[in-house]
């Protein structure tokens, strides 16, 4: 009792040594005012008083103290700020000043206009109440309807500080008031959402753990309205800001009053932070989601008694090094994958790219928890895929094939192949061939084995590998047919038809020089499956079935057909194997050269052939069976091709077929008993073609009249060669040097060719005139063509010596120079000339 009245009149004391300076508050001068405060300032807080006088002192000073709060003079209003909160932080029992404080800290915080305009002192003024909610913590569940209407102010406040201590404050008072403040949660999330998206990223930070305590000791209503905001801060650069997000939603999730209702909302944010470019928040994430897991399934556990007992078993294709999920987690995910899918499609085609990498990150952590539980939602899972896959971002599109992949794993292909399937034949594109590559790869050999029949034929399909010429689906459908290879191996043979027919179709469209490439390799990679050596064995076991494949439809090819393209790839790519299917390849060819046939397609198959057979050893003829065919590729094929037609397109089917004779011609299969057989039929349509506009149908006339007449030699009667010659002298003033010296190379075999039944008196008249147009080149300006001429005229020589001697010294005197002249008379003059 004593010691009370002691610490009573030390109040009394203290209070009396006060009174003048209390008195100087009211004083009009602002100086007056600051003197009084410092001066309170020493006698009540900065003297050594017992715990019972500061009560008393502080009780006694608290009505001044906080009608200073309100002084003009800022640094009055501070000085009162600093009394008030040491007063209250020695006091024994500082609740009992809450019945004057927080009325005025509404009063300079909660109004709807900033009433203390000095950020510094608002922040002072936060400051003060969280002091005071960690003083007094449950005594202060009266004030609820205060402290939110305060809250609700300084957590939209412009001063970034103020914002995060009202954050820090707003879930003190959550923790320490958890009876009435769910009553009033709901208040404080607008101003929340509102800040969390504060340019400061430590500001974003503080909101987002507030928000998290808010709810947890709040409404549980509230996380509808937050959920959003939330995810959206998954996308925040901050990575604090990111690890925070992570923090609360797996708190929630593990303590949450009512989480279960909010486990398909929740369940989305966590995991995608499973995929954080942050080491850290990805395994804060995941230690999170174990916990979850782990928690569930203990709450659980009577109904998951059996899955318990049978929860070592792993699917016989699991992924490989990848840590299988707890049942906890597996089965959070089965029951809520029907809520959460749907969104993650959505969000898979956002608009805003960062959302749809984030959409299939979490997609493939999704699949890889549900397992086989996936195969009730393929529809919706294929038909996401297929818009995923064509993404412009790379990341979603490598996302969505290794989720096409997990499908693969988990799903048995009789179910997934079927449907995408389907979707190939109904209308494919790139997409549905990049799932159903990923998928193949996916699966083991062992699942697919009874279902690659109907891959190979879906596959095959013109409406599969026919539809589209770029690029980009060419090689996807070149990398399904490489997966299946890979993942199948051995078991291919059964479909290597229809994969070779694919791989045709893909060179038979592309002119891109690294596809072509890859196609090559693939080709030999499913030869390799069946234990042949080189492509050639595959083509060698399916070259009939090939041919009869494209000619089915050999009546019907146009420009725009590919199946003449596959033609000209079958026969051009199984090189020497041709060699042995030569009856089924010519009625093919015969019909496409028919003049009724599309032009631009006879032009493309006449350079195939050429090449063919300027290679015929190791193509047409590598089994020596070609002689037979030539009389038939002659008069069924050249000759009708050699026709003047008027046109261009006819002119250059011309040009190609003298090219494809030329390349006959010097392969040099054509034997002196078919030259001579057929020259009828054929010289006359060449000697035609010496007149075509085309300088490279001229050239290439000339070479085959050499080229016909070294085959035929001696054996030509004089009329024929009578008939020729003229025709090639006019060559002789083409217009291109090439064609002249061509010309001029066939008239000195064409000296070669007369033999001994030509009549050199009785033909007289002919050798003079060729004679004389020989030696009107021999003064070409041209030294090149001079020489060309000089030798043919020494060929020549032989047939009429005196003649041409007569000739030369006719015509000498009119040259610009007697140089060659002099040199062939000297040649004919030589024994070895004469005797020649």
């Amino acid at each position: 009792m004593a010691e009370v009245e002691a610490e009573q009149a030390a109040v009394v004391e203290v209070c009396q040594a006060l009174g003048r300076h209390l008195n100087c508050l009211g004083s009009e001068n602002k100086s007056s005012r600051r003197r009084a405060l410092e001066c309170i300032r020493a006698e009540a807080v900065e003297r050594r008083l017992s715990s019972g006088v500061r009560q008393g002192v502080m009780s006694a000073l608290l009505r001044p103290l906080l009608g200073a709060c309100g002084d003009p003079a800022e640094r009055c209003r501070e000085l009162a700020i600093c009394i008030l909160a040491e007063l209250l932080r020695d006091a024994p029992r500082p609740h009992t000043a809450l019945p004057h404080l927080i009325p005025a800290a509404v009063q300079r915080l909660g109004q709807p206009h900033i009433t203390e305009p000095a950020e510094e002192l608002r922040l002072a003024l936060i400051e003060l109440l969280l002091m005071v909610v960690d003083l007094c913590g449950a005594k202060l569940a009266s004030y609820l309807d205060d402290m939110v209407k305060i809250l609700q102010r300084t957590i939209v406040d412009p001063f970034p500080d103020v914002k995060k201590k009202s954050c820090e404050c707003a879930a003190k008072y959550a923790k320490l008031t958890p009876e009435t403040f769910h009553m009033q949660s709901e208040s404080l999330i607008k101003p929340l959402m509102q800040t969390i998206s504060h340019q400061h990223s430590k500001v974003r930070v503080a909101v987002v753990r507030a928000t998290g305590t808010v709810i947890q000791y709040g409404n549980g209503k509230s996380v509808d309205d937050v959920l959003s905001h939330l995810a959206q801060r998954l996308f925040d650069d901050a990575p604090l800001v990111r690890q925070a997000v992570t923090e609360v939603v797996g708190s929630w999730l593990l303590d949450l009053r009512d989480r279960y209702s909010f486990f398909h909302k929740l369940i989305p944010l966590l995991l995608s932070s499973c995929s954080d470019e942050i080491a850290q928040i990805r395994e804060l994430a995941s230690d999170y989601w174990r916990k979850v897991g782990l928690q569930w399934q203990q709450e659980n556990e009577e109904d998951l008694k059996d899955k318990l007992d049978w929860s070592a078993e792993l699917s016989v294709h699991y992924p490989v090094g990848a840590e299988r999920p707890g049942l906890g987690c597996r089965e959070l995910m089965f029951r809520n994958l029907f809520k959460i899918l749907p969104a993650v499609s959505r969000d898979i085609t956002d608009w805003v790219p960062a959302t749809r990498v984030k959409a299939s990150d979490l997609l493939i952590i999704l699949l890889f928890h549900a397992e086989d539980h996936i195969t009730q939602h393929m529809e919706l899972l294929l038909s996401t895929l297929y818009r995923s896959c064509s993404d412009e971002e790379k990341t979603v599109v490598q996302n969505s094939v290794k989720a096409a992949e997990l499908i693969g794993t988990f799903v048995e292909p009789e179910v997934s192949l079927k449907l995408i399937l389907t979707a190939i034949e109904k209308s494919a594109c790139t997409a549905h061939l990049m799932v159903l590559g990923a998928v193949i790869r996916g699966s083991s050999a062992q699942a697919l084995h009874p279902h690659l029949v109907t891959i190979g034929a879906a596959l095959a399909l013109p409406d599969t590998c026919e539809v589209s010429a770029k690029v980009e689906y060419l090689e996807q459908l070149l990398l399904c047919v490489q997966i299946l290879i890979t993942v199948c191996g051995r078991q291919c043979s059964e479909i290597n038809l229809p994969l070779l027919k694919v791989l045709v179709t893909i060179l038979s469209m592309t002119s891109d020089r690294e596809l072509e490439n890859k196609v090559e390799k693939t080709v030999a990679s499913l030869a390799a499956a069946e234990d042949f050596e080189n492509s050639l064995g595959l083509y060698r076991l399916h070259i009939r079935q090939l041919i009869e494949w494209v000619a089915n439809t050999q009546h019907e090819w146009t420009k725009y057909s590919v199946q003449h393209l596959q033609f000209e790839t079958i026969i051009t790519q199984s090189g020497p194997v041709l060699g042995d299917s030569l009856d089924v390849v010519f009625p093919v060819l015969i019909n496409c050269f028919q003049p009724s046939k599309d032009p631009e397609v006879r032009l493309k198959l006449f350079t195939v052939l050429s090449k063919l057979l300027l290679n015929a050893n190791e193509t047409l003829n590598s089994r020596g069976r070609f002689s037979s065919y030539l009389e038939t590729l002659v008069r069924d094929i050249l000759v009708p091709n050699l026709l003047w037609h008027a046109g261009r397109t006819a002119a250059a089917i011309r040009t190609t077929a003298v090219s494809c004779l030329w390349a006959l011609l010097h392969s040099k299969m054509i034997t002196p008993e078919q030259a001579l057989g057929l020259y009828e039929d054929l010289m006359p349509k060449v000697i035609a073609a010496l007149d075509e506009d085309s300088k490279m149908t001229r050239l290439l006339a000339c070479r085959a009249i050499g080229a016909i007449l070294k085959i035929c030699g001696n054996q030509l009667d004089p009329d024929q060669l009578n008939k020729l010659y003229p025709e090639l002298l006019k060559r002789l003033d083409d217009s291109l040097d090439d064609v002249r010296i061509a010309a001029g190379r066939a008239l000195s075999i064409w000296f070669q060719c007369v033999g001994n039944d030509y009549d050199r008196l009785h033909y007289k008249s002919h050798i003079e005139f060729l004679y004389r147009g020989l030696l009107v080149h021999l003064d070409d300006p041209e030294s090149a063509i001079q020489k060309v001429f000089l030798d043919v005229l020494k060929v020549g020589s032989s047939l009429s010596p005196a003649l041409l001697t007569q000739e030369i010294e006719a015509v000498k005197h009119k040259h610009r120079s007697p140089y060659y002249c002099e040199q062939l008379l000297r040649h004919i003059q030589e024994p070895s000339g004469v005797a020649s």
